[in-house]
């Protein structure tokens, strides 16, 4: 069959020549008989271009599309078998769709009809609609009842998908479909057809409002949370704060602005106390980021002062869940312009040096605020930098010491620090100047591995070292994961961060035991992973990678590092086990 469609071939062979169209790079899935018609199609008639990678569990198959997409901005496609494979992957597609990144995912069903079912099997693994398992959280699914319907819901779900605010799409195919010989031409979308419609602006009256808001304000501070992820909003957000000389708040959601900038004020919540003008740059959740919340009496304050104005510029109501709680507390704001801040901050940005420049007293302030908060800013360096020595040689080793340590191994290298940051560690120790330097925060348990190795995927052959610091909870769901590096030669660095334990809700149970005056000493009860304890470094090497440690002497995590470094920088995926303080 051509790519334009012909009368010899497969139904399936449709569906690879789409997956070539739209240029998708690799395919991760977990094998399932529902597919063999699109797997075979995949080998013989596509040969295995974009190649498949074959995943121990179909969360991994979805997290490392998920990484991928957060490295690059781009789509991957996933499989998953029928409806059973469709629900082990839930949770990884929950965390994509709130993450908001695109991943095609491509499932099978059926076949539907029931005179070519086989016994029991094909009964309890088929469903009607199956795309109704993940229909709360994805931007779209789709099941086609023909082959002529595969092309145009194939474009409308890439459209779909890849438009701002991004999410995960899902297609089902029939199992039977697949497998049926073509009678006939399928015509393809065409080749220069626009894939994604462009980038929505926001109402230009609505940013003359916000732009006069910031250059009167006395105290105005900058929230983002998403604008990193899109190529150039790094270098659109430092325009902007050097412009208007604002502090900036990083969410952490990508890396939107530079760690050691001096107007960089993430981390120090102290920013918002005087604020009377909170910008929201692309911002979901705004109440994390400017209050503070009292544990165990469940109790959100607001930073802020009552007087100061809230405005945003963002996308949030687009993909406002109907379903999950993901969206956050609402931010009321007066003003609210909707659109996409790739366009809308450099637009903000020239409409502020506009009123700037003919405004000698804005000047004024601009420069006393800059002159503050690059003192501010050098204070607390410094202060993380004397914290991060504290206990330096204590055993378990200190989460201070390991993170200057991985940054002394690392700092001469173009690195990638994949999602965790150590206790934010990392982004209080480390020099974050390049916005592939950090896709994002870590997301949830039983994530932080599959979506790590979708990072490194998306820097192989780059050069770059990709770091993954690791908890030893989340790999203990996933270590599986660790033969898909090793298999598919993926360079990437994991530094255990091994406390022995789900230590966040230790924590917790911490907190409750003092609040109610219990013994706290039982708190680890349930919670933690000692008596037996996991060797991870003998695990790594059980999967074909190199493997190092259990290390509990602070003196030996330089050297075991480095030589893991040596391994990635071979081309090869190394882990290191570090033993360390509970936080």
């Amino acid at each position: 069959m051509s790519a334009e469609g012909a009368y010899k071939g497969y139904k399936s062979d449709v569906i690879v020549d789409l997956i070539k169209r739209y240029d998708f790079p690799f395919i991760t899935m977990n094998p399932g008989a529902s597919f063999r018609g699109l797997h075979d199609s995949l080998i013989n008639y596509g040969n295995n271009e974009p190649p498949m990678m074959l995943c121990q569990h179909e969360e991994t198959a979805v997290q490392i599309a998920h990484g991928y997409a957060k490295a690059t901005n781009e789509p991957m496609a996933v499989i998953l078998h029928n409806l059973v494979g469709l629900l082990h992957s839930n949770m990884a597609i929950y965390y994509a769709f709130i993450d908001r990144v695109p991943i095609f995912i491509m499932g099978a069903t059926g076949p539907m009809h029931e005179g070519e079912r086989r016994p029991m099997i094909d009964w309890t693994h088929t469903a009607l609609v199956q795309g109704d398992a993940v229909r709360l959280y994805t931007k779209w699914d789709y099941q086609p009842t023909a082959i002529e319907g595969v092309p145009e819901s194939f474009a409308r779900a890439y459209s779909i998908m890849t438009t701002q605010p991004q999410g995960p799409i899902y297609m089902c195919y029939d199992a039977a479909m697949q497998e049926e010989e073509l009678t006939g031409p399928v015509p393809l979308p065409p080749p220069d057809a626009a894939r994604t419609p462009t980038p929505m602006m926001p109402d230009p009256r609505a940013l003359e409002a916000i732009a006069d808001k910031l250059v009167a304000a006395e105290h105005p501070v900058l929230i983002a949370q998403y604008v990193g992820r899109q190529k150039g909003g790094f270098e659109n957000m430092i325009e902007l704060a050097e412009t208007v000389g604002a502090p900036v708040w990083d969410a952490k959601s990508a890396l939107n602005f530079p760690n050691r900038h001096p107007l960089n004020a993430s981390y120090d919540k102290s920013v918002f106390r005087n604020a009377d003008l909170i910008v929201g740059l692309d911002m979901r959740d705004w109440e994390k980021e400017t209050c503070e919340y009292v544990m165990t009496e469940r109790v959100v304050r607001p930073l802020a002062p009552d007087n100061c104005e809230w405005v945003e510029i963002g996308i949030a109501e687009v993909g406002i869940s109907k379903w999950s709680f993901d969206y956050g507390r609402m931010q009321h704001c007066s003003i609210r312009a909707l659109g996409d801040t790739i366009l809308g901050i450099p637009e903000l940005t020239r409409l502020c040096a506009e009123r700037i420049a003919r405004d000698p007293d804005a000047q004024a302030r601009i420069a006393a605020r800059k002159e503050a908060q690059g003192k501010r800013q050098l204070q607390l360096w410094s202060e993380w930098q004397d914290k991060a020595r504290e206990n330096w040689d204590a055993s378990p080793v200190s989460l201070g010491r390991l993170s200057l340590e991985i940054w002394d191994a690392i700092k001469d290298e173009d690195w990638v620090l994949s999602g965790h940051t150590l206790k934010e560690w990392a982004r209080k120790t480390w020099t974050f100047d390049k916005p592939h330097q950090h896709p994002g925060t870590d997301l949830g348990t039983a994530t932080q591995i599959g979506i790590s190795l979708g990072v490194a995927l998306a820097h192989k052959g780059t050069g770059r070292i990709v770091v993954d610091i690791q908890p030893d909870g989340d790999l203990m769901f996933d270590a599986g994961a660790l033969w898909v590096a090793a298999k598919y030669e993926i360079p990437i660095l994991i530094v255990m961060f091994n406390n022995r334990a789900y230590y966040n809700d230790w924590d917790h149970q911490i907190a409750v035991a003092r609040d109610r005056n219990t013994d706290e000493t039982r708190a680890h009860i349930g919670m933690d992973l000692f008596g037996p304890d996991p060797d991870f470094g003998a695990l790594a090497r059980s999967m074909g990678m190199y493997g190092e440690g259990p290390i509990d002497d602070p003196d030996e995590v330089a050297p075991a590092i480095r030589r893991a470094l040596a391994e990635v920088k071979a081309g090869r995926p190394a882990l290191v086990d570090i033993i360390t303080q509970h936080r």
